[in-house]
């Protein structure tokens, strides 16, 4: 019943021992932010399980079934066995840098949960009117953790790992700040609830504004988490183990541990600014009623985990699915396919909006307010959907010319490089002046 009725009864009871603003600005954050820490911690937790589940159901076997009913006890079976484990540091690394870069990656992950909007009122820990600026500043400093822990463990293996995640951060960090603006063009708004509120107002979810938008954030955010096909950081056949060749034990599981969680984290910000958060139709309706507030809030809250849940779905599903890319792949598709089309979906989706301002003065109502965002008519969604589903067609033609011509003028190049030799009979053969392979072929 406490889902029912007013969530005053623990304010009423803080009340009696602290200040309001105390309560408001202390004790309220803290349990919010132990609530949200336990919840991703369990999360982590039974990823793994889930990955190993959901890869088993793909590849037609069981996966774990022997620790508890269905293998369910299996992450705490692995959680005992890392806590347990010898921690060996190299004899020649930088102790403190080594102790410290797990914690920063894992920390770095967590700290970003502040400002996601699970849900209305109480499902949200802080506000920020930067919340956006603040998800992708946070974020790029697990990166670093993964440098400082490569540099610090005094391995080449180590070190090449880290020096791939700093290249990839820098490309793909980029296209996912550039592919955010469209969706920001519409909200008006840095915030994160009021992106979300602006498509609840809307009635619409930005997915269908910009679909090429959400396709580029999710892939930058897949290879912003070192997860397959894009996982080259930690590529094991080549490198070991990556970055954490040298980590053992309990700091070893915190590197998988912020990865989990900064999974999360994409899943939820791409939820947040394409999917409409916790929003879904009728479901505002539990605030009509006197009383359903809460039940409301937990209503949006169990939506939102939702779409997250199907977004997470997806990265497993990629995992064991595609193969991963060679390295000259992964820059090419960071640098010559996603940061053009961020671009290409910028000028386009700038353009919708100068159309659809234009015909609202010209007579055509298109725009309804821009008080909580562009709020459109549905004559105005309608042109903006059109532009957004227009634009994938406009970025694949752009995108294919492009790289059409760079392939063109790369044979043109072989083609200059070589010359004739004269055999031993005094035959000609072709023959390239470098016997190294290209790096195409590798």
């Amino acid at each position: 019943m406490a889902l029912l009725a007013p969530l005053n009864l623990i304010d009423s009871l803080l009340l009696k021992f602290f200040s309001e603003q105390t309560v408001n600005y202390v004790i309220w954050p803290f349990i919010q932010i132990g609530a949200v820490v336990t919840i991703t911690a369990l999360w982590v937790a039974y990823a793994t399980y889930l990955e190993r589940k959901i890869s088993a159901f793909i590849q037609a076997r069981l996966g774990p079934m022997r620790v508890g009913p269905w293998g369910l006890l299996q992450p705490i079976a692995d959680g005992l066995k890392l806590l347990v484990k010898e921690d060996f540091i190299p004899e020649n690394a930088d102790r403190w840098v080594f102790f410290v870069a797990p914690y920063i990656a894992v920390v770095a992950a967590f700290i970003v949960m502040a400002v996601v909007p699970f849900g209305p009122d109480w499902a949200v820990i802080t506000d920020l009117n930067i919340g956006v600026l603040f998800v992708l500043a946070v974020s790029s400093v697990g990166v670093l953790a993964l440098i400082l822990a490569g540099w610090s463990s005094n391995s080449k293996y180590a070190l090449l790992g880290a020096l791939r995640s700093s290249a990839q951060m820098v490309s793909y960090e980029v296209s996912m700040g550039l592919a955010i603006i469209g969706a920001l063009m519409f909200a008006r708004t840095l915030s994160l609830s009021g992106i979300v509120a602006s498509q609840q107002s809307d009635s619409i979810w930005f997915f269908v504004y910009q679909p090429i938008g959400f396709i580029i954030f999710l892939i930058s955010g897949i290879a912003e988490n070192n997860r397959a096909p894009f996982d080259l950081a930690e590529a094991e056949s080549e490198l070991v183990a990556g970055f954490h060749t040298e980590y053992s034990g309990f700091r070893w599981s915190l590197f998988f541990m912020a990865e989990y969680a900064a999974m999360v984290v994409v899943t939820a910000v791409a939820t947040t600014l394409y999917l409409g958060g916790w929003y879904f139709p009728f479901v505002y309706r539990f605030t009509e009623a006197k009383g359903f507030h809460n039940a409301y809030v937990v209503v949006s809250l169990i939506v939102f985990l939702a779409k997250a849940g199907l977004l997470l779905y997806l990265y497993f599903w990629l995992r064991w699915t595609l193969p991963r890319f060679r390295y000259d792949q992964l820059m090419d598709l960071g640098w010559k396919w996603l940061l053009p089309a961020s671009l290409i979906n910028i000028v386009v989706t700038a353009i919708a909006v100068v159309v659809l301002q234009g015909l609202n003065e010209s007579g055509i109502h298109t725009i309804d307010s821009i008080a909580g965002g562009l709020n459109l008519t549905p004559s105005g969604k309608v042109i903006a959907i059109l532009f957004g589903f227009g634009n994938l067609l406009l970025t694949a033609v752009i995108l294919s010319l492009i790289n059409w011509r760079s392939r063109d003028f790369n044979l043109k190049k072989q083609r200059r490089q070589i010359r004739l030799v004269d055999l031993p009979k005094g035959r000609a053969a072709v023959k390239p002046v470098s016997e190294e392979p290209e790096l195409s072929k590798v």
